[in-house]
């Protein structure tokens, strides 16, 4: 009996190694191509960005560069417009490999959203592009439907991480997004490989930069601190169901008023324009990372995060591309800082707790964004980030900006939602009551 034990142990040993050394490979690959590519594209979007702000007269020509990406996607990217959500479809129901196609597409549409003054992020197009280039390995190396999953996670891993500087929150965002409220412990080795790799390549081309925030005063852990921490985090949940709620609106009127798709991103471009003239400022335009490393010092705007929640969510919802944790980062960062005027909470912290806990809401990522704010902000500022993120979570109700996520487990017991179902199967039923 004990001879057949060891068998087995040496057996189970053998069989991690040739799992490890297999997706040490791949992750290898997919990390050299995503990581690249991330810091190729970080270069061009800060060219694209100081380019726009340097000849402001270019954001009349918005409407052009609309109809530019609508045309391309109406007629060549019909397959992919669905974005990180096809990525999600995919892993939930396979059916075909990505076309490769989705990741030049989503470069060029990006870079011209915020050439010419769209409101959007980066990390859709990272996502993007990380996913559709670990899903050509699909065919390459034969791989079965579990693996196909696998290499779907790792190569969102590898896109999130890169484009961020965050390895360990973009291997536990891959893992933590799939399915709300589970997650996928069989790709954890893929995805942290994957994820690691990613983030040294696009360090190493040292062609682009990360942006660096610091919180300058942590108060003490106390209970009333923490009280005032939930308060804020279940501020910033809501903040995340209006965001996301506003996205959904958007997209689905121009889709109802403008039938031609490529005219959607055209008049929405023509209404963004006109409104940036008529308040004389970029400020709620392209990815406003000078206002969100502000919100931790100085002063803003009481109103900043609602103008960059209707400038960002108008951009996406006629058709324009890019992502939206930028944005969130944005809209939290801004949201905190006003907060300071009734939440007895440093500045600096409650626009960091912000800064990860919309974009927790918002995703349905609370694990993840935890591990970014430690990531980004140090570990003194951990607890109350991780505070806010899970209270952000739970206040933003079955909602999110991936509406393909499905249901592993609803959020508190008393939830109604069915396990299995989709964010938008969720918004079809709530819409029909």
């Amino acid at each position: 009996m004990n001879k057949i034990k060891k068998f087995f142990l040496q057996f189970q040993q053998s069989f991690s190694f040739v799992f490890l050394l297999k997706w040490t490979f791949i992750c290898l690959l997919i990390g050299a191509l995503t990581g690249s590519t991330s810091a190729v594209f970080l270069w061009t979007l800060e060219w694209a960005t100081n380019y726009r702000e340097a000849n402001q007269w270019i954001i009349w020509l918005l409407p052009v560069a609309g109809f530019v990406i609508g045309l391309s996607y109406h007629y060549y990217g019909e397959s992919v417009v669905k974005g990180n959500n096809l990525l999600l479809e995919e892993f939930h129901n396979p059916k075909k490999v990505i076309p490769f196609k989705m990741a030049p597409l989503v470069f060029l549409g990006t870079i011209l959203t915020h050439l010419f003054g769209g409101s959007a992020g980066r990390e859709g197009t990272a996502v993007q592009v990380g996913g559709a280039i670990a899903d050509q390995f699909t065919k390459l190396f034969k791989l079965n439907n579990l693996d196909r999953k696998i290499i779907l996670i790792a190569g969102i891993s590898a896109g999130f991480a890169s484009v961020f500087g965050t390895p360990l929150a973009g291997a536990i965002f891959a893992l933590e997004v799939m399915v709300i409220g589970r997650i996928k412990f069989d790709a954890i080795i893929p995805s942290f490989l994957a994820a690691v790799f990613a983030t040294y390549f696009c360090d190493v081309w040292q062609i682009s930069h990360h942006t660096h925030y610091t919180i300058s005063t942590i108060t003490a852990l106390t209970p009333m601190s923490i009280l005032w921490a939930l308060l804020a985090g279940i501020i910033f949940g809501l903040a995340s169901m209006l965001f996301s709620k506003s996205t959904h609106f958007w997209g689905v009127l121009f889709k109802k008023q403008v039938k031609y798709a490529p005219f959607r991103p055209v008049i929405g471009g023509i209404v963004i324009a006109v409104i940036v003239y008529l308040m004389g400022t970029t400020k709620y335009i392209g990815l406003g990372v000078p206002t969100i490393v502000d919100a931790f010092n100085i002063d803003l705007n009481s109103y900043d995060f609602i103008l960059k929640i209707l400038f960002t969510s108008f951009t996406l919802g006629a058709g324009f591309k890019g992502g939206e944790v930028t944005p969130l980062f944005y809209i939290g960062a801004t949201l905190g800082n006003a907060l300071v005027w009734f939440i007895p909470l440093p500045m600096g912290l409650l626009a960091g707790m912000g800064f990860v806990a919309v974009f927790a809401g918002a995703t349905n990522t609370p694990i993840a964004c935890t591990i970014m704010g430690i990531e980004l902000f140090g570990i003194e500022s951990g607890v109350f980030i991780a505070l806010a993120c899970i209270t952000s979570y739970l206040f933003s109700g079955h909602t999110g900006i991936y509406t393909a996520q499905v249901i592993g487990s609803p959020k508190h017991l008393f939830s109604k939602i069915e396990r299995g179902l989709t964010l938008t199967e969720i918004d079809n039923q709530h819409s029909k009551s």
